[in-house]
C-alpha cells in the first residue's frame, strides 16, 4: 500500500466526512480527494519524474496536507523540511537529498528563494497561500476542476519498497542524514498505530506539533483510520485546551515538554478532557513523576511510544491502561517505561558485540521489522554500520523487565564515566525532577581533574518554589548514591534545544569542554 491507497480507502469509506479542520475551514474527504488530483496532475503535466524529491517547506497550515498527499499520489518523494533548522542545514540537505520542487509558505518566501539560488537541483517553486515573487499560487498552479483524474501509478516494485519519504535525522553528531521511508515500513507504521490507538466511532487527531517532523505521520495515521484532522499552526497551551473541548478530541500527540507547559497552565484543570483516548508522548523521555500528574490531570488516556526516524515511531507501546494503572499504584515502575515491543517489530538488547542480551541485563536497544525504514540515502557504509548484525541499531541503550517493558537508559554517547563507573544521564534528570520547582533539567560530564567527569545537572527552575542547589545535591545523593549524584547543579534561564526540540547536549557541553582537545575523559 502506498500512503495515498490509504487516503482514498478513507475516501472511497466516508466521502462526506471532514478530513480536515484548519484556519477555520472544513475540508471533506471527497473534496481533498479532487483537490490532490488537480495538484498531482499539474506536476506530472510539468515532467514530474517517478520519485522526484518533492519539499515542503511551511508552518503547520492547510495546504501542507494537500501537498502531502498530491505529491504522492504522483509517486513522488516527500522531503520534509524543518523550519527550525538553520537555512544553510536546509541547503545542505536540500542538496544532499537532490530535492527538485519545493512548496513552501510565503512565510518562509525568503529563505525558499535562497534555497532556489543554492541548491542546484530545484527547478520549481510553488507557493501554498498565495502567488509570490513570481511563483505561483498553490491555488494557480493546480488543474481546473473536471480535469482528467491522475491514473493509479501503484508502486512498480510491488512489494512496497519504493519511496515515500526521505526524512532527515536530527543531525547533533554531523550533517543531517536522510532516512529511506518505505511505502512498506510507512504502511506498517500507520497500521500499527491504527491496531493500538482504536476507537469506536469517527476518531478526531489533534496536530499541533510540526507536520514536519513526528505529527505528520501521526496525523497521516488518522487519516488511513478514516479521522478528522484538526491542525493548529503552533503549540499554544491555552488553543490546544479549547480545541480539545471545541472539537472532542480523541487523539493528540506533544513532545513532553509541551505538556509540561500545559500542566503549569493556571486553567488546565478548568477543561474537560473526557472525549480523549490517546494523549501520546514521543520523542523524548517523560518525567514519571511529571506522568502521574498528566493522569490526573488529563484522565487514563496518556499513552507512550518509543521510536526513530529509522525505526518508525511505534517500535514500543506504553498504552493509557497500563499507564493508568502504574499512576494509581500497580506496577508504579512502568511510568519511567517506554512499553513493550509493537507487533509489527521485534525489539531486543545486544551487547557490543552482537550478542542477545537476556533480561535485566542493560544493553543497546535494537530492533527489525516491518517498521524499520530503508537505510539512509546514498549512504551504503553507515547503513550497513547501523544495521550491523542484521538488527537496526538504535544508539540507545536500555534494559527490559521480566513482564517485557522497555527502559531507556541513555544515549550511548550521553553516557558520563565518573571515577570509572557508567552513569545514565536519564536517572539523574529522574530523580532531579522529582523535586517540586524543577521545570527542566539536563545531565552532562564536565572535566574534573579527580573525576575525570563530574556529572552535572543543569535545571530550570521556578524561583517560587525551587528548593536550594544544596537540597538538589541531597536528594539526588538520597535517591541515586553518591556516584551517581550531580557534583554541580547550575541554574539556568533555559537549556539548549536541537531543531526537533531534543536537548542539545553537545551544545551544553561546549561550555564545559570548548577548550579541550575532547569531549570526554
Amino acid at each position: 500500500m502506498r500512503n495515498i491507497d490509504y487516503f482514498d480507502r478513507s475516501a472511497t469509506l466516508y466521502p462526506d466526512r471532514t478530513v480536515l479542520v484548519a484556519d477555520g475551514r472544513d475540508i471533506s474527504y471527497a473534496e481533498m480527494q479532487g483537490l490532490t488530483h488537480r495538484v498531482a496532475g499539474a506536476m506530472l503535466a510539468q515532467g514530474l519524474a517517478h520519485q522526484e524529491a518533492v519539499a515542503v517547506m511551511s508552518p503547520n497550515h492547510p495546504a501542507v496536507l494537500t501537498a502531502m498527499l498530491s505529491l504522492w499520489r504522483a509517486n513522488a518523494a516527500w522531503i520534509p523540511v524543518n523550519t527550525r533548522n538553520a537555512l544553510p542545514d536546509n541547503i545542505a540537505y536540500l542538496t544532499y537529498v537532490r530535492a527538485s520542487w519545493l512548496f513552501y509558505h510565503s512565510h518562509y518566501s525568503a529563505d525558499a528563494l535562497e534555497v532556489a539560488r543554492q541548491v542546484p537541483t530545484i527547478h520549481t517553486l510553488i507557493c501554498l497561500d498565495q502567488s509570490d515573487a513570481g511563483n505561483p499560487s498553490l491555488d494557480e498552479f493546480m488543474l481546473p476542476e473536471g480535469s482528467p483524474l491522475v491514473p493509479d501509478l501503484g508502486d512498480p516494485t510491488g512489494n512496497g519498497e519504493e519511496l515515500a519519504a526521505i526524512i532527515a535525522t536530527g543531525g547533533t553528531t554531523g550533517p543531517a542524514k536522510g532516512v529511506r521511508v518505505l511505502n512498506r515500513s510507512w504502511g506498517t507504521m500507520l497500521e500499527t498505530i491504527g491496531n493500538v490507538m482504536a476507537v469506536e466511532g469517527t476518531p478526531v487527531f489533534l496536530a499541533t506539533a510540526p507536520l514536519t517532523h513526528a505529527a505528520g505521520p501521526f496525523t497521516m495515521a488518522g487519516i488511513a483510520m478514516g479521522g478528522t484532522v484538526v491542525v493548529l499552526p503552533a503549540f499554544d497551551a491555552d488553543e490546544v485546551m479549547e480545541a480539545i473541548v471545541k472539537y472532542k478530541v480523541t487523539h493528540t500527540f506533544l513532545p513532553p515538554t509541551a505538556v509540561y507547559t500545559m500542566l503549569a497552565h493556571p486553567r488546565v484543570r478548568d477543561c474537560d478532557y473526557s472525549s480523549l483516548r490517546y494523549f501520546l508522548l514521543a520523542g523524548s523521555a517523560c518525567a514519571p513523576e511529571k506522568l502521574r500528574q498528566m493522569v490526573e490531570v488529563f484522565g487514563p488516556c496518556m499513552c507512550q511510544s518509543y521510536g526513530q526516524t529509522e525505526f518508525h515511531l511505534v517500535a514500543t507501546w506504553l498504552s493509557p491502561e497500563v499507564v493508568a494503572a502504574a499512576a494509581a499504584g500497580d506496577h508504579p515502575e512502568r511510568l519511567a517505561s517506554c512499553g513493550q515491543q509493537s507487533y509489527s517489530c521485534r525489539v531486543e538488547l545486544m551487547d557490543d558485540d552482537g550478542n542477545i542480551l537476556p533480561t535485566g541485563e542493560v544493553g543497546e536497544i535494537v530492533g527489525r521489522g516491518g517498521i524499520v525504514g530503508g537505510g539512509y540515502f546514498e549512504l551504503p557504509e553507515v547503513s550497513e554500520e547501523t544495521w550491523a548484525h542484521g538488527w537496526h541499531h538504535t544508539g540507545d541503550v536500555g534494559r527490559r523487565d521480566e513482564h517485557g517493558f522497555y527502559y531507556i537508559v541513555d544515549r550511548k554517547k550521553d553516557m558520563i564515566v565518573t571515577g570509572g563507573f557508567n552513569v545514565f544521564c536519564t536517572e539523574v534528570e529522574a530523580a532531579v525532577t522529582e523535586l517540586p520547582g524543577i521545570l527542566e533539567c539536563a545531565a552532562i560530564g564536565i572535566p574534573d581533574e579527580k573525576w575525570g567527569e563530574a556529572v552535572t545537572a543543569l535545571v530550570v527552575i521556578d524561583p517560587a518554589t525551587a528548593p536550594s542547589v544544596e537540597a538538589i545535591i541531597a536528594h539526588a545523593k538520597e535517591r541515586l548514591g553518591s556516584v551517581k549524584a550531580p557534583k554541580h547543579v547550575f541554574i539556568k534561564d533555559a537549556l539548549p534545544r536541537t531543531a526537533v526540540g531534543k536537548f542539545d547536549k553537545k551544545t551544553m557541553r561546549a561550555e564545559f569542554w570548548g577548550g579541550l582537545d575532547r569531549a570526554v575523559n
